[in-house]
């Protein structure tokens, strides 16, 4: 019917995995599979391989067809189909053989799987202190804890009842007419049973949360600022948000919110810093001190006879940000300079020829008298240009508004006869 046989193969697999004898009876196999299965059920935190070969290795050794082919022919000869082979799930043969309850709760697939309950943002505003030195912050919140002394289920007895309200669905619906033939249903959580599903009578209701299964509650949470963190890192605190019965707690989430510094800029790793020098100092040599966001001072001065032009950046190597998770290891800082010419006054030919002799000679543009003669001189007057750009919008607006006027029609039209 099947051909030739296959060869004999080692026939000892499927006993060493349920760890019983070749002779063991179908007692034995069941209390060896029993044990086996428990122990390594992903449930209980078992190997899910581990679980998959011990269902398979009790269902054909349970099967006297099976059994005796794979006692003869070994493992291959199933595979190849003799006996109809294995392929069964392994969780229905453990469902099947405890009864669909084999932890007292329900199978792990069949039983109502626990839904997951939100995660509570929460915005965490520092300085670029903090995030230089690392800091911790108590935070008071208040959330939902499981009722301590009913353990979640309101009631006294432990006991529940299907509410009628919604027939233990959590949600109603209502329909509302909006016009003939025509109806809105819209769903909404049931009021009786605040979507729960469950009601419970007045006099078995909990003492101490009043039938609403959850208390509230306050706690402390220290939240460790590490150095180095960035705008918008998240610190989670899992399984720290509000309780609820059949619920996997969410997690308490704080978004890092950095306030604006006000002499410090953050870019990546790098710190950046602005200073201004008077004219004197950018062409003759500066030294200024520049307190550091941990409170050191550093002694920033040029080098002799260095010349500091307008917008110009230096740097300082180790002194930037703290890389995040590696503190030691920092980025740079930059500091970029601004110079302050003087606002009014005026030099007079003396001051001239004297700063002609140190600074970088004039551009040579000598004009000739015919030259001169042909130009129109000119007169330069202080302006702010800030406001000339504002009064020159505003007249251009004006003329638009005008423009706009004279083009509306201010009499009926007259419409020309044709001849």
């Amino acid at each position: 019917m099947f051909g030739r046989p296959p060869k004999k193969s080692d026939n000892s697999k499927y006993y060493d995995i349920l760890g019983v004898s070749k002779s063991a009876s179908a007692d034995e196999l069941k209390k060896a599979y029993r044990k086996a299965a428990i122990k390594n059920h992903p449930d209980k935190g078992g190997d899910p391989e581990k679980f998959k070969e011990i269902s398979q290795a009790y269902e054909v050794l349970s099967d006297p067809e099976k059994k005796e082919i794979y006692d003869q022919y070994g493992e291959d000869a199933l595979k190849e189909g003799m006996g109809g082979g294995g392929g069964h799930n392994p969780f229905d043969i453990f469902d099947s053989f405890f009864g669909g309850k084999p932890f007292g709760g329900g199978s792990s697939r069949g039983g109502r799987r626990q839904r997951r309950g939100e995660d509570v943002v929460h915005p965490l505003k520092v300085s670029l202190e903090d995030l230089y030195n690392g800091s911790v912050k108590k935070l008071s919140l208040s959330r939902n804890a499981i009722c301590s002394k009913c353990k979640g289920k309101g009631s006294k007895s432990g006991a529940t009842s299907r509410c009628a309200a919604c027939q233990g669905s959590g949600m109603k619906i209502s329909i509302r007419h909006l016009g003939p033939s025509m109806i809105q249903q819209m769903q909404h959580v049931c009021g009786d049973c605040k979507g729960t599903g469950e009601t419970i009578s007045e006099k078995d209701k909990c003492n101490q949360c009043k039938g609403n299964k959850v208390v509230h509650d306050k706690k402390v949470l220290e939240v460790h600022v590490e150095k180095g963190m960035m705008h918008n890192q998240k610190i989670t605190f899992q399984g720290e948000a509000d309780e609820a019965p059949d619920t996997i707690t969410g997690d308490i989430v704080f978004v890092i919110q950095v306030k604006d510094h006000p002499k410090f800029k953050r870019r990546g790793d790098d710190l950046f810093y602005e200073h201004t020098l008077t004219l004197t100092e950018a062409l003759c040599g500066f030294q200024f001190i520049l307190t550091h966001l941990d409170g050191r001072s550093l002694l920033v001065k040029s080098t002799p006879g260095e010349i500091i032009k307008p917008d110009q950046f230096k740097g300082i190597d180790d002194e930037g940000m703290p890389h995040y998770q590696r503190p030691f290891m920092k980025g740079r800082l930059f500091i970029q300079f601004h110079v302050d010419f003087p606002d009014s006054g005026s030099l007079s030919p003396e001051q001239c020829k004297m700063l002609e002799t140190i600074l970088p000679p004039r551009p040579t543009n000598h004009l000739t008298d015919m030259e001169l003669d042909e130009c129109e001189e000119t007169t330069l007057l202080d302006v702010n240009i800030e406001e000339e750009m504002r009064r020159k919008q505003q007249h251009q607006q004006q003329q638009q508004e005008a423009y706009d006027e004279d083009d509306e029609p201010s009499g009926p039209r007259v419409q020309c006869a044709q001849q």
